[in-house]
């Protein structure tokens, strides 16, 4: 089992920035990834990135949203900035235990654990 925790969320103003947190225990993972779910939407993915550090992004996110790690604290990080009311959702941080493609590594069907989830809202 993998334990994720997500924090960071909270509302601001379009071109505003924000990070994420998604704090992982438990047993060992290969892959994190944050996804979002907007109201009457789909979810999707937005980024995620593997042990050797390969990430894949979301076209409407690249070049704004940046993945980092902190392999000490477990921590997963989301920057997001020029943050635009489009990118208003509850944010996810999930996990998969095992090597998979990295075509799939935006497939939300490919990750097993999930966290409660962050809301983020950007005002025009």
């Amino acid at each position: 089992q993998v334990q994720l925790v997500e924090s960071g969320g909270g509302s601001v103003q379009a071109g505003g920035s924000l990070r994420l947190s998604c704090a992982a225990s438990g047993d060992t993972y290969y892959w994190l990834g944050w996804f979002r779910q907007a109201p009457g939407k789909e979810r999707e993915g937005v980024a995620s990135i593997d042990t050797t550090d390969i990430t894949t992004y979301a076209d409407s996110v690249k070049g704004r949203f940046t993945l980092s790690k902190d392999n000490a604290k477990s921590t997963l990080y989301l920057e997001m900035n020029s943050l635009k009311p489009e990118d208003t959702a509850m944010y996810y941080c999930a996990a998969r235990r095992s090597w998979a493609p990295r075509f799939a590594m935006l497939d939300l069907s490919r990750f097993s654990y999930w966290g409660q989830g962050t809301q983020v809202t950007v005002s025009a």
